[in-house]
């Protein structure tokens, strides 16, 4: 008996030696293009309720057995997780809250039975069992003029006995413009808002491989007048449409949301249609597309050729991002390679210094006006990729136009934190709190 306690002991003193080293990782804000570090660093926090755990019963058996050194260890484990999760999962900052978009009352304002289905609080250890949404996948929403391009998308519907709530959440994913696609790693979020009743239009919009940065944000304008055409089909009221997405999608989010007046960004065949949206949600978004380029260490890792074109050495295509997607490899034209993922200069025609005009045009911070619709922006304090005092900015300049927007900024957390084990990870635990109360009040509004 006594030498299996031992061996329990050591293999338990272990582990929890192995947690407190990946601790390390929590207070290390990498740049660019550290993804070992960022991938350690957004595990680490997702499981970090279960490195509690291991932490308190790492103490209890210190304490049973009186050893000081496993009662340090113990406790060492359990503060540092605690502190992590009580951090990750705090509220906005008081001026930058809900309070300050819809004011005092904002909790009045919901109703109880949209209530019902919520996350309770904002720490929890794992989120509510849903049953699973209806799914329409690949329908088409558009053909590219001049060309036989459709453009697809997967249709999440409540399930069978929730009642509609009127909204659509448009969804756009991230990628850095070049890779990903519709239905990666959103299947908790999308579960999570049917259950709300919630319809949820999941874009494959065009990569970069395709088009430009004006042919992306014309798709989601595509995409959001095909829902308001479609609205009746889907029990959606047309002028309930959120348009949302995590990093490059939140940046087309903004950028669709924020010009849906602008004729130049809208395509000839939508001239006359009407394209505004209800809201919009950004988590982690590119805001400023300068900042991105120095952020990312760009102007670094990159060279100029003779055209002023930036460039990189070619990337071979690893074999399991072939198998994430699948049959869509081609779809999406990934397999044209990967050799300029990472950076924007492409996409610009250059570097910022010399073409600053192009990088203000396509960045969402030049079009924030009074008119804006109300905006969620959610953004971790480390992010590796999208500068978060961009995000501080542009939420800023929303509020000097008096526009009702949302700012939380979590602290450790780094980018794409909602992606990884959201069934566990705190900070995942917390962007669905608040976007799931931000889509109730907007379906709460009047139009």
């Amino acid at each position: 008996m006594n030498i299996l306690v031992s061996a329990f002991q050591i293999i338990l003193c272990a582990a929890a030696f192995l947690v407190a080293l990946l601790s390390l990782v929590l207070f290390v804000k990498s740049r660019w293009p550290a993804v070992t570090i960022w991938g350690l660093k957004v595990s680490v926090s997702a499981l970090s309720t279960v490195f509690v755990f291991i932490g308190l019963l790492t103490l209890i058996v210190g304490l049973a057995s009186s050893k000081a050194f496993i009662i340090f260890l113990g406790a060492f484990v359990t503060l540092i997780y605690l502190q992590h999760f009580i951090g990750v999962t705090r509220p906005p900052a008081s001026g930058s809250g809900f309070e300050q978009a819809f004011g005092r009352n904002w909790k009045d304002q919901i109703l109880a039975e949209q209530q019902k289905r919520f996350i309770p609080h904002r720490r929890v250890l794992k989120l509510p069992n849903f049953p699973k949404p209806q799914v329409e996948q690949n329908i088409s929403f558009a053909t590219i003029p001049g060309t036989d391009n459709n453009l697809v998308c997967d249709i999440v519907k409540p399930p069978a006995l929730i009642k509609p709530s009127g909204l659509a959440f448009i969804f756009l994913h991230g990628g850095a413009f070049y890779t990903m696609d519709k239905n990666f790693r959103t299947e908790e979020l999308f579960r999570h808002l049917t259950a709300q009743g919630h319809v949820i239009m999941d874009v494959a919009y065009r990569l970069a491989f395709e088009t430009d940065l004006m042919g992306m944000i014309q798709d989601v304008k595509r995409a959001i007048a095909w829902m308001k055409e479609n609205a009746g089909r889907y029990s959606v009221n047309p002028e309930k449409i959120i348009v949302g997405g995590g990093s490059s999608g939140g940046y087309l989010a903004l950028m669709a949301a924020y010009t849906s007046t602008d004729p130049r960004f809208t395509p000839l065949e939508l001239k006359g249609k009407n394209i505004n949206c209800a809201a919009v949600i950004a988590e982690y978004p590119v805001s400023d597309l300068k900042a991105l380029y120095y952020h990312t260490n760009e102007n670094i890792l990159t060279r100029t050729d003779n055209k002023g074109s930036m460039k990189k050495s070619p990337l071979e295509i690893p074999p399991w991002l072939m198998g994430i997607i699948g049959k869509d490899f081609y779809r999406l034209g990934i397999e044209k390679g990967l050799d300029k993922v990472g950076t924007i200069a492409p996409l610009m025609g250059g570097p910022p210094d010399e073409c600053p005009a192009t990088y203000a045009f396509f960045s969402p911070f030049s079009y924030v006006n009074p008119k804006c619709p109300p905006t969620l922006l959610i953004h971790g304090n480390h992010d590796i990729m999208s500068p978060v005092k961009s995000t501080r900015l542009l939420y800023d300049s929303l509020i000097q136009q008096k526009v009702p927007a949302i700012l939380h900024i979590l602290p450790q957390t780094d980018h794409a934190f909602s992606r990884f084990l959201p069934k566990i990870a705190p900070a995942a635990h917390n962007l669905f709190y608040d976007v799931e109360r931000f889509m109730a009040l907007i379906t709460n509004q009047r139009n």
